[in-house]
């Protein structure tokens, strides 16, 4: 179609294009939809008629008529909707990047120069992104918008960072973490994101107030339910190793893993690596089961480590050796397409059969 001159769009770049409205764009390998959720909640407790979508939700391309200029669109992007993209939101945020889908993209490059889309093109006039990330930190050099920064390994003179469990903002304490529902350093990082994006539209009391109230999106460190002194978390929504590396540092320790899904050709070692010292115990399953078993026995380790085949073989297992104070983190460190719909699926069924659990 290119070679014969047909203009090839997507249903993000034509919203883009004929939208109005100020639109606030977030990709990133992790954190998308939490950054996007607490975006959108920040801003309508401040007032503003708020759309999410993109990567979340109703295509917003058939909401177009109802959208005024004093609206505000939030939308998550990923690196597919990203490529070829020739037009960038007001406001971008990249809450950081690690190999992800390399079963798709060519390469590592050019998964990075899609995410690079969201401030490259059109007047971006901010990008909000991470410190930490080696990655994110490089790109700084290419961008020529305002920058805000976020940080949760260095005080920042200006823009964001945490430390001793409180959140600061051009160094001033904002909010104590132990006020919050969410907990994780990788939770923090998300809200300063999404603060990092919103700060200079809101009213920052009504802000704060929305993100103690925020209970977290479903399938991500979600608390389905207690048996025997041993708490069960659904962490269905993290298909890299880096989303389950974030989850086994926001639990440190006598943690059951029941890990294992759909092979995105990614790196296992460093999975293996941080479950050290905080895995006691690790269930595999899925077409990915055999290259963390591999991971796992080129360290030293005793972690005891058991391999089945369904996802009710693995949340019985689970249920026959988690022992208090333990607990059993779903956390697949892949994708779903093995043996789920989508990674919402594998999470409703991980959930249905934990409650049915006598």
């Amino acid at each position: 179609a290119k070679e014969k001159g047909v203009k090839v769009t997507t249903e993000i770049e034509m919203l883009l294009n004929l939208t109005n409205a100020k639109v606030i764009g977030i990709t990133g390998s992790d954190g998308k939809t939490t950054t996007s959720t607490l975006i959108s909640l920040i801003l309508k407790a401040s007032g503003y008629n708020v759309y999410l979508g993109g990567n979340i939700g109703t295509p917003l391309f058939t909401k177009l008529d109802e959208m005024n200029k004093d609206d505000i669109i939030v939308l998550e992007l990923s690196s597919f909707q990203l490529m070829d993209m020739g037009i960038s939101p007001d406001i971008s945020v990249i809450t950081n990047i690690s190999p992800n889908h390399l079963d798709i993209h060519k390469d590592y490059q050019e998964y990075i120069d899609a995410k690079k889309n969201i401030f490259k093109n059109k007047e971006n006039k901010l990008l909000v992104t991470n410190y930490d990330n080696k990655i994110t930190n490089n790109l700084i050099k290419e961008v020529t918008s305002k920058v805000r920064l976020f940080s949760s390994k260095t005080k920042l003179e200006e823009g964001f960072y945490y430390d001793n469990n409180k959140i600061y903002y051009n160094n001033k304490v904002i909010l104590d973490v132990n006020d919050l529902k969410i907990k994780g350093t990788h939770n923090y990082e998300n809200i300063m994101a999404a603060l990092g994006a919103t700060i200079d539209l809101i009213d920052l009391d009504k802000a704060i107030k929305a993100i103690k109230d925020f209970n977290g999106v479903e399938h991500r460190l979600e608390l389905v339910r207690e048996i025997n002194g041993v708490k069960w978390y659904n962490d269905s929504v993290s298909s890299s190793p880096t989303r389950t590396i974030a989850g086994l540092k926001t639990f440190n320790k006598d943690i059951v893993l029941i890990a294992g899904g759909y092979d995105k050709n990614l790196d296992y070692t460093p999975l293996a690596e941080e479950m050290i010292g905080r895995v006691n115990k690790v269930i595999l399953f899925g077409a990915t089961r055999d290259k963390i078993l591999s991971s796992l026995n080129k360290i030293d380790n005793n972690i005891e480590i058991y391999v089945e085949n369904t996802l009710e073989d693995v949340v019985n297992k689970a249920y026959e050796i988690a022992k208090s104070p333990e607990l059993v983190l779903f956390s697949p460190a892949s994708a779903s397409f093995d043996m789920f719909k989508n990674f919402a699926d594998r999470g409703e069924q991980f959930k249905k059969l934990v409650c049915d659990l006598k």
